[in-house]
């Protein structure tokens, strides 16, 4: 009767073995079939997200470019367009440097005004004989120096600045100096050295 059992036992042993052995030998091949899959899967997911972020670097190197050659450009239209104003010149011929070039001083003695700022002091000084442009141009042109102290808030100077560049004929400036007023930041102390032209009639 044992004997028997056992033999039971054995006949149902057997086909759960092999059973149990072909699921383990079916996973072990998914496995091995699956796991070099998921490995590149993972790698291209890392490489994705590397090119993402590359992307994203190279779109603000773009847009920065972009910006720069746009400001380039607008400061290469800016510096074409004042070499490309004319100089002032009177309708009469035989005039002082002084009377020649009184209409180009009121002018900037009007944008000063203009923008609200206030002139501390305005020193000129006609035909300077240290000036180099004097010196070359054989009698042809006429230059005012101008050394002003100006008291001006930012914005005022500013538009002061801007005014002066779109003046309608070419004009120099030299040299300025800004320092803020000690006891209220905002207010500038400002010393511009400016030249004004004007070709001879």
């Amino acid at each position: 009767m044992a004997d028997s059992n056992n033999k039971v036992k054995d006949v149902l042993y057997l086909p759960a073995l092999i059973l149990l052995g072909g699921f383990i030998g079916v996973v072990w091949i998914i496995a091995t079939q699956i796991s070099p899959q998921i490995s590149e899967v993972g790698s291209l997911r890392a490489t994705y997200n590397s090119k993402i972020k590359e992307y994203s670097s190279r779109e603000k190197e773009l847009e920065n470019l972009k910006v720069a050659s746009k400001d380039k450009s607008t400061q290469e239209a800016g510096a074409a367009s004042s070499l490309s104003k004319g100089f002032y010149k009177p309708l009469e011929s035989g005039l002082e440097p002084d009377i020649v070039l009184a209409a180009e001083f009121n002018e900037v003695l009007s944008l000063i005004t203009s923008n609200s700022i206030k002139t501390r002091s305005v020193k000129y000084t006609y035909d300077p004989a240290d000036d180099e442009f004097i010196k070359n141009s054989q009698g042809k042109y006429s230059v005012c120096k101008l050394d002003m102290e100006m008291i001006a808030n930012y914005n005022d100077f500013k538009n002061f600045l801007k005014d002066l560049y779109k003046h309608d004929h070419y004009l120099d400036i030299v040299k300025i100096e800004i320092v803020p007023y000690q006891k209220n930041k905002s207010i500038l102390l400002i010393s511009l050295q400016l030249k004004l032209y004007a070709e001879k009639a």
